[in-house]
């Protein structure tokens, strides 16, 4: 395989969960993160175990945390100027972050909680895509990748999901739209569909089915994403992953409903 080179990525809510163990595994693989999101404690504990785990001998990297809130597009243009000012330049993109909302029903839900699911997800991935999107066609070498945190809801819903299923269909757009466009300046982007990944710290709740019913389904350990997330970070430029789904083969997707 070729040596790596140009190894900068920027990932989005990287202060906990999927966000904070993939920033973490790209920084043990040699990368340079930068950690965006809103709470800068949080932030700060992902840096500290990166250095943590660098000191025990797992990367060479280094992880830089950024406060950003990526509903704003003002924030978003600060955090990519600081990208470039310390870096010189972006290689990855992965858009994670995103607020969620409890399952309620389509006539119960919120403009305001509409509104906020929409704009950290959808609105979010677009911001942050655009200002990468710009560094990346004008940076020499030229080009990157931006990966999208889509969710299984993108393509089969849940019960009394609008707002976190529109959004998820929204990436699946931006993505493709984004794949298309940036051929011509070898930005490739692609989609990592994300299924039940086991909680810390407490147990999987049970979720409605499309009989009504609640049911505690299967999980999987969160190593198995972050795996893929990697794989998709180091292919080469002009190789795309367009579209993968990760999730307990168990899990009910296939057939849902």
């Amino acid at each position: 395989m070729a040596e790596k080179v140009h190894k900068v990525s920027v990932v989005t809510g990287a202060g906990s969960g999927i966000g904070r163990a993939c920033a973490l595994a790209l920084v043990a693989d040699g990368w340079s993160v930068v950690l965006a999101g809103r709470r800068k404690d949080a932030l700060e504990e992902t840096a500290e175990l990166a250095r943590a785990g660098a000191e025990q001998g797992r990367g060479g990297g280094q992880a830089v945390p950024v406060v950003a809130d990526i509903t704003d597009a003002d924030a978003v243009t600060r955090l990519f100027d600081e990208v470039a000012e310390r870096f010189g330049r972006i290689d990855v993109l992965f858009n994670n972050a995103a607020d969620t909302m409890p399952y309620t029903p389509t006539e119960d839900v919120a403009v305001e909680d509409w509104r906020r699911v929409l704009d950290s997800i959808a609105t979010g991935t677009f911001l942050c895509s655009r200002a990468a999107y710009r560094m990346m066609k004008d940076q020499l070498p030229r080009g990157g990748r931006i990966i999208n945190n889509g969710a299984p809801s993108a393509h089969v819903p849940r019960p009394d999901s609008i707002a976190f299923t529109a959004a998820k269909h929204a990436v699946a757009g931006i993505t493709r739209s984004l794949s298309l466009d940036g051929r011509r300046y070898d930005i490739s982007c692609g989609q990592i569909d994300i299924g039940n990944v086991t909680p810390v710290g407490r147990e999987q709740p049970p979720v409605r089915q499309a009989d009504g019913s609640l049911r505690v389904e299967p999980t999987m350990d969160v190593s198995h994403v972050v795996h893929m997330v990697v794989t998709m970070a180091n292919l080469p430029v002009g190789v795309n992953i367009q579209s993968v789904t990760v999730m307990p083969a168990a899990m009910p997707y296939v057939g849902r409903g």
